[in-house]
């Protein structure tokens, strides 16, 4: 929704760079380094283009193999990158989802249990109020990313606002636009699951308070013959913070079972 790759993914690219691949990390367009306006823009067939921009631009990287993409996501990424994979006509090697926010409808309903009808109202409402502020050409209408349980922001449960400020690197703003709740609302990356044709490591939180972990088995469900899944003790910013060495751990053996010391090239972009 809204992170930045200088948002504790880095080690993640490093290490995969020290196991032997290529690894491309980047900011979706008005975030970060990124340039673009609006800034702070979390649309995502925005998002989904920037993606599919950052998997050309990885295939004609000399010395990469254009067959041997994996695609890596977190959060909303992971919608990202499954509607990129099931859509590519050169076809994806792999994908790693963490945390995966895939089913919109169950994410809405995950955060309803906790910030309660009225709160959900009212982030509904404000996203009407930035749909039609672009239609008639006007400023967007702007929220906080995340604030604490009863503020209004795109995310405030319980680990919400110490969880991303936890991760969050010196280029991530606690700012978005405010149609990110329709956003959510529509993602239903989940109904193309069954599309997907190459392997998938899929890693839920028992305890994530965003992306519900039954959105995760869901996936792997829908996904059978080519998932796998895992899952952790832990909520949606710890796989980023406290589990981030175990997650990565799993991630490199789910890539050198599926690679077997081939050498890929890994677009690894940013999500939350």
């Amino acid at each position: 929704m809204g992170g930045t790759k200088d948002s504790s993914l880095l080690p993640f690219g490093e290490a995969f760079a020290e196991a032997g691949l290529d690894v491309l990390l980047f900011d979706y367009r008005g975030f970060g380094e990124s340039g673009g306006e609006p800034r702070q823009d979390a649309w995502p067939p925005l998002h989904r283009e920037d993606l599919r921009a950052a998997l050309e631009f990885a295939r004609g990287l000399e010395g990469v193999d254009p067959s041997r993409i994996v695609l890596w996501g977190w959060s909303w990424g992971c919608s990202h990158c499954i509607y990129v994979a099931t859509e590519s006509p050169d076809g994806i090697a792999a994908m790693i989802t963490v945390g995966p926010a895939v089913d919109g409808l169950a994410t809405m309903r995950h955060l309803g249990t906790q910030i309660g009808p009225g709160a959900l109202a009212r982030l509904t409402a404000a996203a009407a109020r930035d749909v039609i502020a672009r239609a008639r050409d006007l400023a967007p209408v702007m929220m906080p990313m995340v604030g604490p349980p009863g503020s209004f922001a795109a995310l405030t449960t319980e680990e919400s606002e110490s969880g991303y400020t936890a991760i969050a690197g010196s280029t991530w703003r606690n700012e978005v636009t405010a149609r990110v709740a329709l956003g959510e609302w529509t993602n239903r990356a989940v109904g193309r699951a069954d599309r997907i044709r190459c392997p998938i490591l899929i890693q839920g939180g028992e305890t994530d308070s965003i992306a519900p972990v039954e959105s995760a088995r869901k996936l792997a469900w829908e996904a059978k013959g080519f998932s796998e899944l895992r899952e952790y003790v832990g909520g949606h910013f710890d796989f980023l913070g406290g589990l981030a060495e175990q997650v990565l751990e799993d991630q490199l053996h789910f890539l050198r079972r599926h690679f077997a010391g081939d050498r890929a090239g890994a677009a690894v972009r940013s999500g939350g």
